[in-house]
């Protein structure tokens, strides 16, 4: 069985201008992925679009996740605080190996967690996106937030990333929920079913691929 496929339409003679809430005209061309789950866990998912585009110079990439209770910990800005809140998440691997694979996890401030990674959760978490490669910006409404954000192909390619206009991608979401002793805990949602007994994203089954269209 082949890997789960998405078409990353291609936005010739235009840059989709990023402002947080998804509103630029280009993603009307873009095809939506909205067939998340939650492998394990027997509660419906709640609403999520994501979507991309391509032109010469930036891969582009919009998530639209329906939730009226988004938590976010706002105890400081480091990663940890960034794990403990609703996020969504970006990986991407060079090949099945997953060594390397590269992390981008966004929660809707926008705060970023990017970091190199390897098997068996090897994480560096020295290592960051080059910061001129990347954009991601956000908004939040009383119904969803967005997270809409560019990323360089050059970058993509220079981490061996993209090939022969295919980029082998995980798409992911934490959603942290209340409970009575009013600690949060995360229910796991993915593009891609694992298929492993318990969440992990961090391992091959959990990638599908990014087929970048030709016009």
């Amino acid at each position: 069985m082949g890997l789960k496929t998405y078409d990353v339409k291609h936005c010739a003679n235009t840059v989709v201008k990023l402002t947080g809430k998804g509103l630029d005209t280009a993603w009307e061309k873009a095809v939506v992925l909205s067939d998340f789950i939650s492998a394990w866990d027997p509660e419906p998912v709640k609403k999520i679009e994501f979507k991309a585009l391509y032109d010469d110079d930036n891969f582009y990439f919009l998530f639209k996740v329906y939730d009226r209770e988004v938590h976010i910990d706002k105890t400081d800005d480091t990663n940890a605080s960034i794990n403990e809140s609703d996020r969504v998440e970006l990986f991407f691997r060079s090949d099945t190996n997953l060594s390397p694979y590269y992390c981008l996890e966004i929660d809707p401030s926008p705060r970023l967690m990017d970091f190199k990674a390897y098997p068996n959760r090897n994480f560096d978490f020295n290592w960051n996106w080059p910061q001129e490669d990347i954009t991601i910006k956000s908004d939040i409404q009383d119904r969803f937030f967005t997270v809409e954000g560019a990323i360089s192909l050059k970058s993509l390619s220079d981490l061996k990333l993209l090939k022969n206009n295919k980029i082998e991608t995980g798409v992911f979401r934490a959603k942290y929920n209340k409970q009575p002793d009013s600690s949060y805990e995360p229910t796991w949602i993915s593009w891609v079913d694992p298929q492993t007994p318990t969440p992990d994203f961090h391992i091959a089954s959990a990638f599908g691929v990014f087929n970048l269209c030709q016009d």
